[in-house]
């Protein structure tokens, strides 16, 4: 009976760690838009066997990320102008009013530290000219924002969505302007929370969001990126 119960144990294990991995690969677009190759083959380059990495991708598939293909393995779905157009429609709704209510109650100045370090690392990033740290930090801070709201089948729903758009974004990222706009508006919103400014914040982050939105979706015009 003991010896039995480890082994689900040990396949969960394996199985998230098949998902974290395709997963980043997905997201840094080292895999990209398009990418598609038998599950054999996918399991060889994460040296797994199939049973772990078949079990992953049947999770990024309901995430949006990848495509099963009978008899043809797995394939990196793009994400389209669509697409794109309507998460950030998403996040423009939900994420000033989860902020709004972050500031509401005034989180302490302990609770906000991972976003005042995720903050800091934008900062940082901008002058040492390092984009994909900048990508990673700003990806933190929204994140992080949303854990500390607490509502956890919002922060479930809404993380599948910044995948979604971390793609987006990596791909798009040194065609856009150096985000130095962007950093300041995220440095205003802790601000503001800390404060307790509930309309501040949320008018803040509403536009940050739109400004967002609008830029994305005119380089996916403007270069007719229909896949990314």
């Amino acid at each position: 009976m003991w010896g039995n119960s480890r082994v689900p144990e040990v396949k969960t294990t394996r199985v998230a760690d098949a998902y974290l991995r395709l997963k980043e690969e997905i997201l840094s677009n080292r895999m990209p838009s398009g990418f598609q190759a038998p599950e054999p083959e996918i399991a060889t380059l994460l040296g797994m066997s199939r049973t772990p990495v078949r079990e992953a991708l049947i999770k990024l598939e309901a995430e949006g990320l990848v495509e099963l293909i009978p008899r043809r393995g797995a394939r990196v779905l793009p994400v389209s102008l669509e697409d794109m157009a309507e998460i950030y429609e998403i996040l423009t709704a939900l994420e000033p009013e989860a902020a709004a209510a972050l500031a509401r109650r005034r989180p302490s100045k302990e609770e906000l530290s991972g976003m005042e370090q995720a903050t800091l690392e934008m900062e940082k990033a901008l002058t040492a000219n390092d984009l994909d740290a900048w990508a990673d930090a700003d990806d933190r801070f929204h994140r992080l924002l949303l854990e500390l709201h607490g509502n956890k089948r919002l922060l479930a729903m809404v993380s599948v969505l910044f995948d979604q758009a971390h793609r987006a974004r990596m791909v798009t990222l040194r065609m856009r302007a150096i985000p130095e706009d962007s950093t300041r508006v995220h440095r205003e919103i802790l601000e503001g929370i800390a404060a307790g400014d509930e309309a501040g914040v949320a008018e803040l982050f509403r536009e940050h969001r739109k400004r967002a939105s609008s830029e994305l979706l005119d380089i996916l015009k403007k270069f007719r990126l229909s896949v990314l």
